[in-house]
């Protein structure tokens, strides 16, 4: 029996040691475990604490900012300045209205050539001798000069297989007008058929014109669409400043253009500073079978139509048109020309029709005496009075505003 007593007792002291070495354990691991608890909720418990925390001072006006429960955010606010006082208004003079009015008056410039009956120029002119015309009325010339300077042109040149002898004057007439050309001069080539083909780019080198015209040995098409390749060339010539002229070699004949001769006239009244002298070709040909029994009716009127149109492309811009029938003629011919491009009057004036309407306004240029008495006399070297011609384009195409 005692035996089996201090085993009981026994095991109770040593369940309560293992029970107090438990609670030891426990104890220690709780004292290990509890600052890591800690520093892991402190983030949450601050969190909670800060979402019911208030502010102990509100917040100062110069902080700005969107509003929370902690307060505002620190974004500075920028202190307003007062708007700078606006301009003292000026007013009007009594009886006017409250408005501005600013007119934009054009200048027109003309290029004016004298030239005698045998073509040549008449040097000496002054400003009193002459009287410009616009729709009737008298302008006042504003400025005045006699210019002779290298030119700006375009060699405009039908090539296309219509016929031999066509082709041969259009050459023929090309290489004679490269001959003339002087080193300060820019010349442009440009070939057509169905299409314009720019042979050569404005160039002062005369053996490169030289080379362009030697491109042009056989024809590729019949067509000969002079409407669109006039057109084309006097668009292009829209970027370009000062004078130019354009050479056209042709028959005048147009068989296939996709622009009427209305389109082209208008493009030719509507283009400023540009200057055509036309070369009909083909004219010893044509004789010829005219006096064999003529070309047919229908031929004969197409060739009266060419020559009308080559004379009004010359003339609505103060150029010539020519009309030769032997070879010899063309020097003579390009040596005028090049008299009348290098050598004329130009003259400026504000138009007292001030309104920009689009509208089309007729010139004309008259010479008259200093004194206003009558027509301007002009005399040769033995005092023998000499018929002139005054050559200037027939008027222009007011510019139009849109508004």
């Amino acid at each position: 029996m005692q035996r089996s007593g201090a085993n009981s007792r026994t095991f109770a002291v040593t369940a309560s040691a293992a029970g107090l070495a438990l609670l030891l354990a426990m104890a220690v691991a709780l004292l290990w475990l509890a600052p890591q608890a800690v520093f892991a909720q402190t983030p949450q418990q601050e969190e909670g604490s800060s979402s019911k925390a208030k502010p102990t001072e509100p917040a100062p006006p110069e902080a700005g900012g969107p509003q929370s429960d902690v307060g505002p955010i620190a974004i500075p606010r920028r202190k307003e300045e007062p708007p700078p006082p606006p301009p003292p208004r000026r007013t009007p003079p009594e009886g006017l209205a409250d408005y501005s009015l600013r007119v934009d008056v054009p200048v027109v410039n003309l290029d004016v050539l004298v030239l005698t009956k045998e073509g040549g120029f008449v040097p000496g002119l002054q400003k009193d001798h002459f009287r410009i015309l616009e729709d009737g009325v008298a302008q006042k010339v504003t400025s005045f000069q006699q210019s002779e300077a290298p030119i700006t042109a375009v060699l405009l040149v039908e090539f296309a297989s219509n016929s031999y002898y066509f082709v041969y004057d259009a050459l023929n007439a090309s290489y004679q007008f490269a001959s003339s050309l002087k080193p300060q001069d820019w010349v442009a080539v440009v070939a057509y058929d169905m299409k314009p083909r720019i042979m050569v780019d404005f160039t002062q080198n005369k053996g490169a014109v030289y080379a362009a015209l030697g491109q042009l040995r056989i024809p590729g098409f019949s067509e000969t669409n002079l409407f669109d390749a006039l057109y084309d060339t006097l668009d292009r010539l829209d970027g370009i400043e000062g004078r130019k002229y354009v050479i056209l070699v042709s028959t005048g004949v147009d068989t296939f253009s996709k622009l009427t001769l209305d389109r082209a006239l208008a493009k030719v009244k509507a283009t400023q500073n540009v200057t055509i002298f036309s070369i009909s070709t083909g004219e010893a040909l044509r004789r010829y079978y005219e006096s064999r029994g003529g070309l047919g009716p229908i031929t004969s009127l197409t060739y009266l139509q060419a020559d009308n149109q080559m004379r009004h492309f010359a003339i609505l811009t103060g150029g010539r048109w020519y009309k030769p029938i032997f070879e010899g003629e063309l020097p003579g011919i390009f040596r005028e020309i090049a008299a009348i491009t290098r050598n004329q009057y130009s003259l400026s004036y504000k138009p007292t029709n001030s309104r920009q309407d689009g509208s089309y306004r007729k010139i004309k240029v008259e010479l008259v005496a200093p004194d206003g008495s009558g027509p301007l006399k002009v005399l040769d070297e033995k005092g023998k009075q000499l018929k002139v011609q005054i050559i200037a384009r027939e008027g222009y195409t007011a510019r139009q505003i849109v508004e």
